[in-house]
């Protein structure tokens, strides 16, 4: 049956092989930066104080102890990206009965790494795509690339009743690490960033797990340098700024706010917010931002303890647990991300 409600039909996860413990990223980064720099032993708790207990790697940890450049860096990205995406969308696709043929579109989102030709057309054949399908690659939304890309993929299905569509999300946030950056942002990154990936399949036909209510997102003004990439010969390097949690604090509600009242909502009618775990202080500020009891998105806080921020798959992880756990009649996915940006789905229990 077919009808103009998206539903997500099936979510896979993956992750890349190797397991960095959080209690040898910070003895390794000890060894790295506190002879180099002096400010590390005030940062040096960060790793214990970030919540996170392991977190997957395209790379053993032994590989970040080295130099290494663009090249290098990308070469690792088409690699474990490629292997990562086939992973994730071959799993989602098996829960949703269906194969890489049935596919009439696949969104895919990263911010971690960069292909011409593309992901999704690197693995196209490999996926058993048609010749017909269509391809949206979507470079630079950053950790709110889980929520956009997934309400990009929601309004692609409802515009097309009855088309597959696939989202992959895919990020290898550790090949940002450097060596040669003696600041701050860069150890914060290094306790907190992992890899993963995740994948779904959205259609108006059929049954699923849940139905896409509304999507949404809010650009905030003058705040391009709270959170993004600074390239260089070397890769990537991180940008975030420390006001990040307050800001969230103070300004999340109000975008929040304006996103659902567009779909004519409140924050009232969400049962249950399911958040980007960004780090432990932003889910704090989630927390004080909507009336919520301290520790309340325990889950957020299972999936960083376990995964670290994996940028854009991260809240997709989330969705995942909160899923098994029993999805409420109302939900509300949210992340943040540079521009500076919110972004925000709102789900409907199936049952």
């Amino acid at each position: 049956m077919t009808t103009d409600t998206v539903k997500l039909v099936s979510l896979a996860l993956a992750t890349p092989e190797h397991i960095i413990l959080q209690t040898e990223a910070g003895e390794t980064a000890a060894r790295l930066f506190a002879d180099r720099y002096r400010e590390f032993r005030h940062l040096a708790p960060v790793f214990a104080n970030a919540g996170i207990t392991k977190r997957h790697a395209a790379r053993p940890l032994s590989w970040f102890t080295e130099p290494h450049g663009w090249q290098d860096r990308m070469t690792a990205y088409a690699e474990v990206s490629s292997a990562l995406f086939v992973a994730a969308a071959t799993a989602a696709l098996d829960r949703a009965g269906l194969c890489g043929r049935d596919v009439d579109c696949v969104v895919t989102v990263s911010s971690t790494g960069v292909t011409t030709p593309s992901l999704d057309a690197r693995m196209a054949e490999r996926m058993g795509f048609r010749s017909d399908i269509e391809r949206v690659p979507v470079f630079g939304l950053g950790c709110a690339a889980g929520v956009s890309g997934f309400g990009i993929a929601a309004r692609m299905a409802r515009g097309r009743p009855g088309a597959k569509v696939l989202f992959v999300s895919v990020e290898l946030c550790s090949l940002a690490f450097r060596l040669d950056e003696l600041t701050r942002p860069n150890i914060v990154a290094t306790a907190l960033f992992g890899d993963g990936a995740a994948a779904c399949v959205l259609s108006t036909a059929g049954d699923g797990l849940a139905e896409v209510e509304s999507t949404g997102e809010h650009l905030f003004a003058n705040t391009l340098g709270i959170m993004g990439w600074k390239i260089d010969d070397t890769g990537f390097g991180i940008v975030l700024e420390q006001s990040l949690p307050p800001f969230a604090e103070e300004n999340i509600r109000p975008a929040i706010t304006a996103i659902l009242g567009r779909a004519g909502l409140a924050v009232a009618d969400i049962d249950r917010f399911i958040c980007h775990p960004g780090g432990m202080k932003v889910l704090a500020a989630f927390e004080t931002a909507f009336g919520l009891a301290p520790g309340f998105f325990d889950i957020e806080r299972g999936v960083l303890a376990d995964y670290g921020n994996m940028s854009s798959p991260t809240v997709l992880f989330v969705l995942d647990r909160v899923i098994r756990a029993g999805l409420p009649p109302r939900s509300a996915m949210i992340a943040l991300g540079p521009g500076f940006s919110a972004s925000c789905v709102t789900l409907r229990s199936a049952a």
